[in-house]
């Protein structure tokens, strides 16, 4: 396996475990709707182990997106760690994500996100 596939795996996995975080969603919970054990999430979410097609499409359906949602435009253009960087670069930021994922209800994370990507979009 070379860099850029792995490096497309763990894009793939990053997004899969935000939107199930997003969705307040814990890795058994996803598991138990795929089928699988919840360490094997953890390896989809981490990268390591590669995720099929249909089980991408299985991941997409379960959380209400599109297998297109974990694939960045252009594969060699994202570095899956900026966001993160970027995210905590600022007080402001490190802030945000400290204070994320204790917003308990999953409507409220999603609403949160929205006035976020609508902002960053102006």
């Amino acid at each position: 396996m070379n860099r850029r596939t792995q490096h497309i795996d763990a894009v793939v996995g990053l997004r899969m475990a935000a939107r199930r975080s997003a969705l307040g969603l814990s890795q058994t919970a996803l598991a138990e709707q795929l089928g699988v054990s919840f360490q094997q999430v953890q390896k989809y979410e981490k990268g390591a182990n590669r995720v099929s097609a249909s089980r991408l499409h299985q991941v997409a359906t379960v959380l209400g997106c599109s297998v297109a949602d974990f694939f960045p435009a252009r594969a060699d253009a994202i570095d899956p760690m900026a966001g993160l960087r970027d995210l905590t670069a600022t007080a402001d930021g490190r802030a945000l994500a400290e204070a994320f994922p204790r917003i308990s209800d999953p409507a409220v994370r999603q609403a949160v996100s929205r006035v976020v990507e609508a902002l960053a979009s102006a």
